[in-house]
Formats: C-alpha cells, structure tokens, sequence
C-alpha cells in the first residue's frame, strides 16, 4: 500500500526561458463577481455553474469568481456548504463585478431522523453505495491546476496549468485514471536566497490519488479504518441537500501517521459529497515519512500541517469529484543558521467543465504521472492572453501581487 504522498525538497534552477503563445479564443461571455455571507465576509471554494451546462469555477480565497462560457448564460447557480444555494439572472451589460450574497441554511428537517444514526453504519453503508453513486462510465474533465510555494510569507513559486482528466467507472480500480497537460506555465523566484524550493509530487494528477471514493488507499480502506471512532457531528447542507457529517479521529497508534477527518454524505442517496482531512503531526517522523521524499543534506525537515480538501458535485444521477486543494506547512533548519525558515506549499485543481459524448482515453504517452513534478513539465510563458477561454481560480490579491513581482525579476 502506497502511502507516501507527494513533497520532495530539492534545489531548484533559477533559469527559465520565454515563451509567447497566440489563440484564438471562442469566449463571448466573461461573469465575474464576488460571493460574500450576510455580513459581506467573502467565501472562498464556493462553486459558480453556468446554468443548463457543466461549465464552472470555484471562487479564491477573496470570495471572486470569473466565469467564462462560449455564451452568455441565462443563471448562475452559486452553492456552498452551509449556505442557501442561490440561482441568478445574468443581464446583458451587467456582468462583471456582481455582487452575490449568500444565507446560511439552518437544519428544517427533523434533526432527530438525521442525527439519530449510528455514525459507522451509516459510514459503511456509503462505502456499500459507492458503485451506484458515481459515475459508472467514462468522464473527461477539463481542469485548472495551481500550485505555489511561500517562503515565510513570499511566494517564490507559482505554477498553472489547463489539465484533461480521464476517469474511468467507479467500478473499476483508479491505475487506469489518466492526466494530460493542456498548456501551462511557471514564475520562479530568481533570487539565490530562494535556491531551496518545493516540488508537488504529483501535481494535477491530485485529482486521482486524493480521489478518496476510488483511491480507498488514501484512508477508506478497511484496515485503516480499524483506526478510527466514528462521531456524528450537527447535519448540513450543500446545495439544498440535507449532509451527515461524520468526524473520524484516529483511536489506536498505528505504523504509519492517520488522518483527522470530517465526511459530508447526503442524506437521501449516502454519497459522499466532502472530505476534509488533516495529517496527524503528534509524532512528526511518520508524517515526515508520509510526506517528504528528499531534501538537501544538511536540511532538518519539520512538518507542521498537511490538510486535504476533496470535494463532489452531484448532478442528480451521479456525483463526480469537482475540486481537490492540499496545504503543506513545513520548516526546514540549516546548520549555522540561528532561525528555521517556513515554507508553505498549496496546490488546488479545479474541475470546469466535462465532456459528456465522444470520450476518448488519454494514450499513456500523454499522460503526467504521479512520479512527476509539474515543475520539471512546464516553462515560463510570458503571454498576458495565456487562458483566453480556459477558466481559472482568480489569484487572490497576494498572489496576484506576488506574480506581478516575478514577472518583473525575470524581465
């Protein structure tokens, strides 16, 4: 069982060639806004869909979205766990900088009926309906790949990426899941104070091993979860529909690092719909050997927090994996020097649109693997048009600040 996960510490070359791309873009219709509760906080990871399609986006960590369609929508359905799912006319003339608030939904159902549960019961009889809740033919995705690393609170690295995603049925094991780079790019600090860096194993590929439903290694798996109590939490809802929420926290030592994690599964059709897990660092040398595979000699590795996000849309037939996020905290210390410094890595992937008819399997040769860095696949692109009709995560303004500096290091 495979249980390392993806970080490795190496040097990395500050050299980086430019390239200029030229598109020609389909785009015709751009709605962009931001989402915000009553109190006008914004929300960040809260799902936009362009209404009658399978086009969407996820909002940044400042609550803004930007959607783009090959034509303008009708309705934008906004939804988020917790909140009022909420469908809004798109006007002509008045699509951008929307302003979009969202209402808490409180538990009107019968708190007794869904809290009354056993929790793994209620858990194992999910893991039962996994084969008749998701998919069980083919998808192609189309999706958006970001990753980043921060040296103390400077980004040194941003990586980005249009990705195809092949997967197949849910009855079938994930080794013949497949990832594609479309196109991407790559902005590297080229200071030699930043010369230790991060690279995400894996990368894009995220959306297939943190793919809790089919990849069951990660945690579902039966002798993992002899580890675990199982606790009923206070239900929810996401997207109209009433959730379990069932909290897993490791009860036993085990010989490998376990998880904290909080499930979300629907009511009605006990889908798994949300996993938030969070790697156990009580004893830091088996979440280092979970997470780290290399490091420069002379460099003390010190985990601090790894956090996995997972999340699944449901269509009203299946429910298919929509947004997958990691965050590494880590210090590293050096001989001689009186200060260890922090690192932070996030990677997120997006799913944005699916291919429904005509699906073809990505050929091997095509494919990025889980052994591969996204850092060793791509260049710098230096082209203000990169996207054109491809939909993103918005940067958040520290991270679009951050990219404005690197871009004008390297010129």
């Amino acid at each position: 069982m495979i249980r390392r996960i993806f970080t490795c510490l190496l040097l990395l070359c500050s050299s980086a060639c430019l390239f200029a791309q030229d598109k020609e873009t389909d785009l015709t219709s751009v709605v962009s806004g931001i989402v915000t509760d009553t109190h006008g906080v914004p929300l960040s990871h809260v799902n936009v869909m362009a209404d009658s399609t399978n086009i969407s986006v996820v909002t940044n960590d400042d609550g803004f979205f930007t959607l783009k369609t090959p034509e303008q929508p009708a309705f934008i359905v906004i939804s988020h766990i917790g909140y009022k799912s909420r469908r809004i006319p798109v006007i002509s003339g008045k699509t951008a900088n929307m302003r979009i608030r969202l209402q808490s939904n409180s538990i009107v159902l019968s708190d007794v009926v869904v809290k009354s549960g056993d929790p793994k019961k209620i858990f194992y009889e999910a893991l039962d309906k996994i084969p008749e809740n998701y998919s069980t033919k083919p998808d192609l995705f189309t999706t958006f790949y970001r990753e980043t690393v921060q040296k103390r609170q400077r980004y040194i690295y941003i990586a980005e990426a249009v990705a195809s995603l092949y997967k197949t049925s849910y009855r079938m094991l994930p080794r013949s899941d497949k990832v594609a780079i479309d196109k991407g790019r790559r902005l590297l600090s080229p200071s030699h104070r930043d010369t230790l860096g991060v690279k995400i194993m894996g990368g894009p590929t995220s959306a297939i091993y943190l793919d809790f439903v089919k990849n069951t290694d990660l945690i579902l798996n039966a002798e993992d979860l002899t580890h675990y109590d199982f606790i009923m939490e206070d239900p929810v809802f996401i997207a109209e529909r009433p959730h379990y929420v069932i909290r897993l926290d490791p009860r036993y030592v085990a010989p490998y690092a376990l998880y904290y994690g909080t499930f979300y599964i629907d009511w009605e059709t006990l889908a798994f719909t949300r996993a938030e897990l969070s790697l156990d660092m009580r004893d830091k040398e088996k979440a280092t050997n979970m997470i780290l595979v290399s490091k420069p000699a002379g460099v003390k590795f010190r985990p601090r927090e790894m956090t996995i996000l997972v999340n699944f849309k449901y269509d009203g037939v299946f429910s298919r994996i929509s947004y997958v996020k990691n965050v590494f905290r880590f210090n590293c210390d050096w001989k001689k020097r009186l200060f260890a410094t922090s690192f932070t890595a996030v990677s997120e992937l997006v799913v944005t649109d699916r291919k429904e008819e005509n699906i073809i399997p990505i050929k091997g040769r095509n494919s990025f693997y889980q052994r591969d860095s996204f850092f060793d696949k791509v260049e710098f692109f230096e082209d203000p048009d990169f996207w054109a009709d491809y939909n993103i995560i918005e940067p958040t303004e520290s991270l679009e600040d951050a990219i404005d500096k690197l871009r004008k290091k390297k010129r």
